[in-house]
């Protein structure tokens, strides 16, 4: 599968110094940006796997360069910030990030938060069925999404929870479910995530993401995918 390449983007030489050493140390191949413009030229030619990336930048901030880079890429975005505000890190997985860590941050945390991340984008599906159900298709072999035959674009997380969902039909599985499959074991978040991230979902696949048919809400237990298969 060949070395994993992780793009950094921090305006503290030191956060960037450190993480560095810590990912190499690991076997990844690092690339250091110190500001967004410049992580964004990086993004087009390094190609990485992973972005970890800071909120405060000098130039443009961490949450306009994940918007730039999710309208166009699926790729996993981490959020590195100092900042401890829920708010904060409520917008930036709104925005399409798919974790955050908090500075100052435990060197074995960011290695099992990037392994993770990682692990879920390398999934391979040797299953070359297609789930199908009303106007949502999806190649489980090439984790491609069709809606009205039209590729969707979704993050990891975002695909992961569509395939768990439809892969069990009308069956509801609570917050702490969905943290505990899709996210992992390792992951410390909270259940507000889940929530963000469905909505998120929702907008991609739903006619009327405020009056879902496909992924609804099962007041008071947590969420399940209405229907059965065609």
């Amino acid at each position: 599968m060949g070395t994993k390449k992780i793009l950094i983007i921090d305006d503290e030489l030191s956060i960037l110094n450190l993480v560095s050493m810590v990912l190499k140390r690991e076997g990844y191949e690092v690339e250091q940006a110190r500001d967004g413009n410049t992580g964004l030229r990086f993004f087009e030619s390094f190609r990485p796997d992973l972005i970890i990336l800071d909120i405060m930048l000098p130039d443009i901030n961490g949450n306009e360069v994940c918007k730039m880079v999710r309208s166009n890429s699926s790729i996993p975005i981490m959020m590195l910030t100092a900042k401890s505000d829920i708010v904060d890190k409520i917008v930036g997985l709104e925005l399409g990030a798919d974790d955050y860590l908090t500075k100052p941050f435990d060197n074995r945390e960011l290695l099992v938060r990037v392994k993770a991340l990682l692990r879920r984008t390398g999934l391979k599906d040797v299953n070359p069925d297609i789930l199908s159900y009303s106007d949502i298709v999806i190649n489980l072999k090439e984790k491609v999404l069709l809606k009205n035959n039209k590729r969707i674009s979704l993050t990891p997380i975002e695909y992961q929870l569509l395939e768990l969902f439809m892969k069990n039909p009308s069956r509801v599985f609570t917050r702490e479910d969905l943290l505990t499959r899709v996210w992992g074991y390792d992951y410390y978040g909270d259940s507000r995530t889940v929530d963000i991230s469905i909505t998120r979902l929702r907008k991609k696949i739903e006619d009327d993401s405020k009056n879902p048919k496909y992924i609804v809400t099962a007041y008071g237990f947590g969420y399940c995918f209405k229907g059965t298969y065609e």
